[in-house]
């Protein structure tokens, strides 16, 4: 049974369809990205595997269980986490703060119960959060506001409160934009990490070739709404017709 399975997925806003009839399927602790140039249809295709669009038609089957028409919250505690292209964390809140709130899904929901084992629960988060805070180098940075950490501290940060949800699957939503060189290189040497050490498999979007050719088993090409071609990196990036849409763009 696939992790993931997309078929025939089909958005449309009006009169324009931002994807159509979209299938592909990933497996688990695998690596997919979607590539393809801007406007594409590929931040529309995480919004519909993270239930903030509703697709018009077609089926998205998570560990054989479709998602449609269930809400964000409830496909986030199904095991699925995500990142966002812009970050958005609570840039008041401090990075341990920031990363205590992506375990809120499992904190105990019963109100008594929860109430009498407040102590021993925050204790058992924390000690998650703090494994998360070690695994990313985050340790200098654990008391600072968000606001006050630089750009690619506070991607990190992102993706640890994503990381901490202990998710099956795990969307990264464009994860080396803005960064430096070395930077990048750090974040894709985390990516790689991440799924020995935790297991989960992972859908990313990228624009960088170089550091998609590192992380991706295979590679899904979107243009226009429509796929354009799947394959491992060599062979998508041989293809013709992805080097006119996407490679020659630039």
């Amino acid at each position: 049974m696939s992790l993931l399975k997309v078929d025939k997925l089909t958005v449309q806003f009006g009169g324009i369809k931002a994807l159509t009839a979209v299938d592909f399927a990933m497996e688990e602790k695998e690596i997919l990205a979607i590539i393809g140039p801007n406007g594409a249809g590929k931040t529309t295709l995480f919004n519909c595997v993270s239930g903030v669009y509703h697709p018009t038609s077609g089926e998205i089957l998570f560990a054989g269980e479709s998602l449609l028409g269930l809400s964000p919250d409830r496909i986030a505690q199904r095991g699925i986490g995500r990142t966002f292209q812009n970050i958005r964390l609570f840039n008041n809140m401090s990075v341990l703060d920031n990363l205590m709130l992506g375990r809120h899904m499992k904190f105990q929901r019963n109100i008594l119960q929860a109430f009498l084992r407040i102590r021993k629960e925050e204790l058992v988060h924390r000690e998650k959060v703090e494994e998360i805070i070690d695994f990313l180098d985050l340790a200098a940075y654990r008391q600072a506001r968000v606001i006050d950490c630089p750009y690619g501290v506070q991607k990190r940060v992102e993706l640890g409160r994503a990381i901490v949800m202990e998710p099956k699957l795990l969307l990264l939503d464009e994860p080396v934009a803005g960064l430096t060189v070395e930077e990048k290189n750090r974040v894709a040497y985390l990516v790689t990490e991440m799924r020995g050490r935790f297991g989960f498999g992972i859908l990313l979007i990228e624009h960088d070739l170089r550091i998609v050719s590192r992380l991706a088993d295979r590679l899904v090409v979107l243009n226009f709404g429509q796929k354009l071609a799947e394959g491992n990196p060599a062979e998508v990036q041989r293809n013709p017709e992805v080097i006119r849409a996407y490679v020659g763009e630039g």
